[in-house]
């Protein structure tokens, strides 16, 4: 992705960190008969390699998986997003923007079979995302009607070959710009907003915090 040095970001644990709160990923492949995308939600496996593993499941109906078996697949993780208006800027000669947080991570995708191992890769999906519920759904993953729907599931693993991070957060603007941006957003009735004002804030040197 088009990525200034302003607005990249390389830390690895940090990078890591979005896949995790961000999970819910656009996976890409490309084969014969063009381009193809599912959204999915994908686990990562942070230590499983250089960069980390992604591991994930979709339906068997879904051709992507055949085509994309043993080939580069790019998953993009979106994060918080935001328009900025330049009537915030309190400025001559600005323009409207996008503030954003997405992350690339490009790997070869190899399907798993073992129904095992598809089995307990479906579990550790459902329990994530279950356990912040005050409530979890007691999910058992050795019932018989489970038993019956695994064979309609392919699991794969990514292991990752590229990590890139973009955190376009108004780093080229000024700081009191910057200010009257997170001032802005943080009072805003759109959660997302105020979820862009509090990166903002975390992005800002300490220097510039007051």
């Amino acid at each position: 992705m088009y990525n200034p040095k302003h607005f990249a970001e390389t830390d690895l644990s940090r990078l890591h960190a979005a896949i995790e709160d961000y999970s819910f990923a656009t996976l890409i492949s490309a084969s014969a008969g063009g381009m193809e995308a599912s959204h999915l939600p994908l686990l990562l496996e942070r230590e499983a390699g250089p960069a980390g593993t992604l591991i994930g499941h979709m339906a068997r109906a879904n051709p992507q998986w055949r085509a994309a078996a043993g080939n580069k697949v790019l998953a993009i993780f979106q994060g918080p997003h935001a328009y900025i208006s330049p009537s915030w800027y309190e400025a001559e000669q600005v323009v409207p923007t996008w503030n954003y947080v997405a992350i690339h991570a490009y790997g070869t995708l190899n399907p798993i079979e073992d129904l095992r191992e598809v089995r307990h890769i479906v579990a550790r999906t459902v329990r994530k995302y279950e356990s912040s519920r005050e409530h979890p759904w007691p999910f058992d993953e050795e019932a018989e009607y489970f038993r019956r729907l695994l064979p309609q599931i392919v699991a794969f693993r990514v292991p990752l070959d590229r990590l890139e991070g973009k955190w376009k957060l108004n780093q080229n603007h000024p700081q009191p710009r910057r200010q009257l941006v997170i001032q802005a957003l943080s009072s805003s009735p759109h959660e997302t907003d105020r979820q862009v004002a509090a990166l903002m804030k975390e992005s800002l040197p300490a220097s510039e915090l007051g």
